[in-house]
């Protein structure tokens, strides 16, 4: 066994865990391990602009990847800053790894210079979380914490470690092996189960999917097909899972929710067997719980048991990976046509449909994403941040496969989208990447601009700059008598901003010019921003508002389809 000082066994074990790629921004206690680095070539460093980048790419890397992402923060302000990521993270259960520096053991516990209790901070955010006191235990921390973060239901890690343990030398001991005690996650659905949930479904009239981010992680999207053509049952899908199943199948119709499709609000709402299958049953997806389609019977298939029975009783509860529980129930199922319930999605499909795209003299933000997939052939990476443009991207641009989409769902992180989309690039060189985003949650981010120069990464950046914060200006003219309160945005101009980072940025004012500049966009090397000046008072449809079911959708009032 070689001697090591900590710094050189926390990269040794993150290289030993298959990373190679670590998002960061040094600082005082970090030093040493940054003093480190050059030692290990295989590792790849990113420096950010600001730590909430750091974990944005992380995560944007986890999910276009499938492997565990990593950032690193220094102490203090280094170590919160990475906290909404953190957070994003956990809500969307991506395998982060956050790996932070604290201050020397003496000064812990006393308020030294830039010391935060970062494991208390994101006790609650995070899988687990991991405070190393010597150097001896960072092998097994580092270990522990990747199994925990890459198994079961996945999810964010953080491992804390004070300077002077980075600088402390010892022993290196890898532990192969991994076995911790109460950490058990069931990946075998219970077969009795399995079986009543074939019952179900064989004598359902009306039964439908609803396929969740779970599906994705879990790898199971050819299974759900599988299962889905055998049964002849319709699949829709959460926001995030979106890309769990193809959108151009014939059993595809689109997802639920608060701007789901109407018609897929509506097949849910009226159907008699109702399928989870990787989702957690959310309030954004659901509506209005205790007015959900309270005659259907539940059937949830989740790895996480915490999720089974949160929101909704299922009345067959599986717990267990989906890409092994799917092909037993698919083994158990009978094969069936279901003609008269498709006919029923599709006649509301043809009466209601929420994807027809209106003719108009101003630059809508929906045609420019539609554009944007016809352009792409839906072949591209779509990374968005939160708000309009995030609804419009997901209703308009038609996904393929899984991981092509990669948004913030659960926390709703504005800013996600340019970190989100240098991650996911990385992750995916030589692929198409776009970052659709928002005026508004641009500016929060935007300084990650200088990542995109100094790692020569192409990804193309299509601003929706309505002039507004969209969706909060929607709500209140919905719901709070148009009094327009902290919404109006004065922007800066975003092409000279590009151009001050030495990125080639175009500003598209009139429709005509849509097709021209994507065109432009993509046949450049290099990065590229195009500033679209949308519609001010475009906005999302469907809708259900806060508090209603998915039998109380909206679609656009006849006077806005007029302007």
């Amino acid at each position: 066994m070689a001697r090591m000082t900590g710094a050189q066994i926390t990269l040794e074990s993150l290289q030993r865990e298959g990373v190679d790629t670590i998002f960061g921004y040094p600082g005082g206690v970090v030093l040493p391990l940054y003093d480190t680095l050059p030692q290990f070539p295989g590792l790849r460093h990113i420096l950010v602009r600001h730590e909430q980048g750091a974990a944005h790419m992380a995560d944007g890397y986890a999910r276009a990847s499938g492997r565990m992402g990593v950032c690193l923060g220094t102490s203090g302000p280094g170590a919160t800053n990475l906290v909404t990521g953190i957070c994003t993270s956990w809500m969307d259960s991506t395998p982060v790894f956050a790996l932070t520096g604290n201050v020397g053991r003496a000064l812990l516990g006393k308020d030294g210079f830039q010391e935060a209790d970062i494991t208390g901070i994101t006790h609650s955010i995070t899988k687990h979380n991991y405070m190393c006191m010597n150097a001896n235990e960072i092998a097994l921390a580092i270990r522990e914490a990747t199994h925990i973060a890459t198994t079961g239901r996945p999810g964010p890690v953080l491992v804390d470690i004070p300077k002077d343990v980075f600088q402390e030398e010892t022993e290196f001991e890898w532990p192969e092996q991994v076995s911790l005690r109460g950490y058990k996650p069931t990946t075998e659905g219970h077969a009795g189960m399995i079986r009543r949930a074939a019952e179900i479904i064989d004598q359902a009239k009306r039964p439908i999917i609803i396929a969740g981010h779970g599906v994705i992680w879990g790898e199971a999207h050819k299974e759900l097909v599988e299962l889905a053509e055998k049964a002849c049952i319709p699949v829709i899908t959460t926001f995030l899972g979106i890309g769990a199943f193809p959108e151009e199948h014939a059993l595809s119709y689109g997802w639920l929710g608060m701007h789901g499709m109407f018609y897929a609000n509506m097949a849910a709402d009226y159907a008699d067997v109702v399928i989870g299958v990787g989702m957690r049953f959310d309030d954004r997806a659901m509506g209005r719980f205790k007015d959900f389609n309270p005659t259907a019977k539940i059937i949830h298939i989740d790895i996480d048991p915490a999720e089974i029975g949160k929101n909704f009783k299922p009345v067959v509860p599986i717990v267990g990976d989906v890409k092994r529980v799917l092909p037993k129930l698919m083994e158990e199922t009978k094969q069936q046509t279901r003609n008269e319930w498709l006919r029923w999605i599709d006649q509301q499909r043809e009466e209601h449909p929420t994807l027809h795209i209106r003719e108009s003299r101003r630059m809508l933000p929906q045609a420019v994403i539609r554009s944007l997939y016809e352009e792409t052939q839906g072949n591209a990476t779509i990374v968005t941040g939160v708000g309009q443009h995030q609804m419009w991207a997901g209703q308009h641009y038609f996904y393929k496969r899984p991981r092509q989409l990669i948004s913030s769902g659960g926390l709703g992180t504005m800013g996600f989208e340019l970190p989100g989309a240098i991650g996911a690039q990385v992750a995916l060189p030589g692929q198409e990447v776009w970052a659709i985003c928002g005026d508004g949650g641009f500016q929060m981010t935007m300084q990650e601009l200088a990542v995109l120069v100094d790692e020569q990464l192409p990804v193309k950046i299509a601003i929706l700059n309505n002039g507004y914060l969209g969706m909060v200006r929607q709500w209140q003219q919905l719901f709070y008598d148009k009094n327009f309160v902290s919404v109006a945005m004065t922007q800066p101009d975003f092409c000279k901003i590009a151009d001050a980072y030495g990125i080639r940025a175009i500003r598209v004012e009139h429709k005509n010019e849509v097709e021209l500049a994507l065109r432009e966009a993509r046949n450049h090397k290099g990065p590229m921003l195009l500033d679209f000046q949308v519609d001010q008072e475009e906005n999302v449809w469907p809708m259900v508002p806060a508090g209603a079911a998915l039998s109380e959708t909206i679609e656009a009032p006849a006077e806005e389809l007029a302007r």
